[in-house]
């Protein structure tokens, strides 16, 4: 789940921030000219104009109008005076207001689905479940605040757990609805407000979402969303005083970024970075079984995800095998048109993200491991667009780059291991630790093997997911965890009062 940042009672009028203009081929092309503001469409201060680029065909389909710090500073000011009474708010009264979001969200599941597929080029099959997490996650943050208790005493000690305030929600390009809702989710559950803003590269979707939630008829000013450049609208969230928390899901070079320079007014900081996950296959594993489901984790969501599981590691021993078995279920591993339901790796997001994850194709073919499937350049028939050919790796070293460095693309690094000593050295053999795998016939010993990976989720045996469960990493992987009490927790500080 990777950002790349240079640097970093109340009625409403239904007002669009979609203008149908014509592009020079004669297509329709949409234009975003407005954010969302205490409530309402407002026209972007900002004046930066930006062409949203179809992945599948490099087409113009859009264009979006940046916020500047006037539009951040709107927004975070409304967000303030709204915190005054919302931050007073009951567990309740926000427990109605997540179940309306919730009902707002589930309207328009198709519209987010289809604005994935269009905007980011995510595969269908996959995007329908990214959103649905997405929707999923207030009811989600309902059940855990119902369950969290905000007050504690003992003798004349009373602790309560208040909202932090006003929050700066900074979001990804890959996997947008998903990360908004449960930030918002959490943040709501909190009794905090929001200023959110969404990568520029989701603007398409952003609008829906947007649209969608407005219909949960929220207190004035506790929802605001300005779209713009991460120097500029992240800039101004992370150095505002009036802005107490941020909760970012990015790259660890912003992350860095956002805690120097949140220091300066001491802000609360939730960072979820990057991912280099380690999937360890055990070797009573069974190969059928075990691979197809490895393949899965290495390429969901087209590579783009910071738990995909790029490096497998795989006893020496029987790594023929492995070979054989990964060359048997690659073709299921189809490339193709995002809206097609039998499509499982889609384009890049932009040229920009296919040109990382060619050089660094080229680059493991320096460092001399060796290309079991896949390559360099654009698969047969799919040579318009950001489309790359799902890539396997053998005879990989851990220390090549193409083992430690985040590319954020399907490419899967195969390294073989002579004992599971040395398979749990190497998966911890990395500055990340936000995801990893374990694939075995013997839970107990797969278990085992779990216990000792140093990452702040291990599945076993399939890639599965558990709303209530924290979500964060270890080490370079970022600071906090979302999700569940966890995500709600981070928004809040504990007071107490003696008497």
């Amino acid at each position: 789940m990777e950002l790349r940042l240079h640097r970093y009672g109340n009625a409403r009028s239904r007002t669009t921030s979609f203008v149908p203009t014509v592009n020079p081929q004669g297509s329709a092309m949409q234009t975003i000219t407005k954010h969302y503001i205490d409530g309402a469409s407002v026209e972007s201060h900002g004046s930066e104009v930006m062409d949203i680029i179809k992945p599948t065909n490099g087409q113009v389909i859009a264009r979006v109008t940046l916020a500047d710090g006037e539009d951040t500073r709107h927004a975070i000011a409304a967000a303030k005076s709204a915190f005054a009474t919302f931050g007073r708010s009951t567990k309740e009264e926000r427990i109605k207001i997540l179940r309306r979001l919730h009902q707002a969200a589930s309207a328009r599941v198709d519209d987010l689905t289809a604005s994935m597929v269009e905007e980011y080029g995510g595969v269908v099959r996959f995007a329908g479940l990214i959103v649905q997490s997405g929707v999923n996650a207030f009811l989600a943050a309902e059940q855990a605040l119902q369950e969290l208790p905000l007050t504690r005493k003992w003798g004349k000690t009373t602790i309560t757990l208040e909202p932090v305030g006003v929050a700066g929600l900074i979001t990804a390009w890959n996997a947008n609805a998903l990360f908004i809702c449960l930030k918002l989710a959490s943040a709501v559950a909190a009794g905090c407000t929001v200023v959110i803003k969404p990568s520029e590269l989701s603007s398409l979707q952003t609008r829906v979402l947007v649209e969608a939630l407005h219909e949960a008829n929220l207190p004035k000013g506790l929802l605001n969303v300005v779209t713009g450049r991460g120097n500029v609208v992240g800039a101004e969230l992370v150095r505002n005083p009036d802005v107490a928390k941020i909760s970012f899901t990015g790259s660890v070079a912003v992350g860095k970024s956002i805690m120097r320079d949140g220091a300066e007014t001491m802000k609360r900081v939730t960072l979820e970075l990057g991912g280099k996950s380690p999937t360890i296959l055990l070797d009573d594993a069974v190969l059928d079984q075990a691979i197809p489901s490895a393949l899965v984790m290495a390429f969901m969501n087209s590579g783009q995800a910071c738990a995909a599981g790029t490096r497998l590691l795989v006893p020496k021993s029987r790594l023929d095998d492995v070979r054989r078995a990964i060359i048997d279920a690659m073709p299921a591993f189809s490339v193709g048109d995002p809206a097609d339901p039998k499509t499982v790796v889609g384009p890049m997001v932009s040229q920009a993200q296919y040109d990382r994850v060619q050089s660094y194709i080229r680059k493991g073919i320096e460092e001399g491991a060796e290309v079991l499937v896949g390559g360099e350049g654009h698969p047969k028939g799919f040579e318009t667009g950001y489309f790359v050919k799902p890539t396997v790796f053998v005879n990989v070293k851990n220390s090549m780059a193409i083992a430690q460095q985040e590319i954020f693309g399907p490419v899967l690094s195969v390294i073989a291991c002579d004992s599971e000593v040395e398979a749990i050295k190497i998966a911890n053999d990395s500055e990340y630790g936000l995801h990893a795998a374990v694939l075995g016939t013997d839970l107990t010993r797969a278990r085992r093997v779990a216990s000792q990976i140093r990452s702040g989720r291990v599945v076993i045996n399939n890639m599965t997911d558990d709303p209530q469960a924290p979500w964060g990493g270890f080490k370079y992987s970022g600071v906090g965890r979302e999700y569940g009490r966890y995500g709600i927790e981070a928004f809040l500080e504990p007071r107490a009062i003696l008497e």
